[in-house]
């Protein structure tokens, strides 16, 4: 879908991680994820909130930590089969993307985590076109930590500059990136923080990204809703469909996508399943051309 046919609207949510919850209440994150009751039925809510929506999105994209369990863990494969057996509910015309996260892939990813992931949910980056928009997904892993990988990271940014330098000749309307971790969370120039990416790599990737005049970056790994801009880029957090480590509730964000701009709200589960999408975004979507 190389041209822009009008307005459309994307659902991204992020972290349903299925076991954070108890393991987070009995502050053994390393091994109290042997429940995740609550995280299926938020995963459920979720799924039937997305399924009631007139018109329907174009996609469902969640950004990573789609279990708790880490590589190799007791539980992990049985949080999968979970998780894959309530996305089985989604409304077939409404394509998932899956972006992987760290507890995905594991803090320091390998060729094998990375390969395992692949199998189970599809590549790790890529990028596709709906209405003449281009979406990039990231493995953002590759990124915070490529020690035990460093070809992969290699590979993955020949790719990117591959795909930056295509996008300029196709004269898309916009490109938007899905990523695991926020290249930041209020501020360009924050700190290092578990939640964000280093100063170093963060400033290269930022810089890339707007002078490759890229809009919107989305992703989660918070927990919490956040954001900020940096020269025109706006990075977007999205808070957990699971575990909240903040004050957010538990829910999803609707993404507009018009010929002039980016406009999105988080909306909480219980919200956007039984009121649907606000007027005003409806209006934007109305505005065909």
């Amino acid at each position: 879908e190389y041209q822009w046919k009008g307005p459309f609207y994307f659902i991204q949510g992020a972290d349903p991680q299925f076991g954070l919850m108890k393991s987070w209440t009995h502050g053994d994150t390393k091994n109290g994820d042997d429940e995740w009751g609550e995280e299926i039925k938020l995963a459920e809510q979720a799924v039937q909130a997305i399924n009631k929506l007139n018109p329907k999105p174009k996609f469902f994209v969640l950004c990573g930590d789609l279990v708790h369990g880490m590589p190799g863990t007791r539980w992990k494969k049985s949080q999968e089969q979970d998780l894959k057996d309530v996305l089985k509910n989604t409304d077939q015309d409404i394509p998932l993307v899956f972006v992987s996260g760290n507890h995905d892939i594991g803090n320091t990813p390998t060729k094998e985590t990375i390969d395992d992931y692949c199998k189970n949910w599809g590549d790790d980056y890529f990028s596709f076109w709906v209405g003449g928009v281009f979406f990039l997904v990231l493995n953002s892993q590759l990124y915070f930590d490529s020690s035990k990988c460093p070809e992969l990271r290699r590979a993955q940014d020949a790719w990117l500059d591959e795909q930056l330098a295509a996008a300029a000749n196709q004269k898309c309307k916009h490109i938007i990136v899905f990523q695991h971790i926020p290249l930041f969370l209020s501020k360009p120039d924050e700190d290092n923080d578990y939640f964000n990416l280093d100063k170093s790599v963060r400033q290269e990737i930022m810089e890339k990204f707007h002078k490759a005049g890229i809009t919107a970056v989305f992703s989660g790994h918070y927990h919490r809703n956040a954001g900020g801009s940096y020269k025109g880029l706006e990075m977007v957090v999205s808070s957990a469909i699971g575990c909240q480590l903040g004050q957010d509730t538990h829910g999803l964000r609707v993404v507009v996508v018009t010929e002039e701009k980016v406009v999105h709200r988080y909306y909480s589960l219980t919200e956007l399943g039984s009121h649907g999408i606000e007027k005003e975004l409806l209006d934007l979507l109305a505005k065909q051309k």
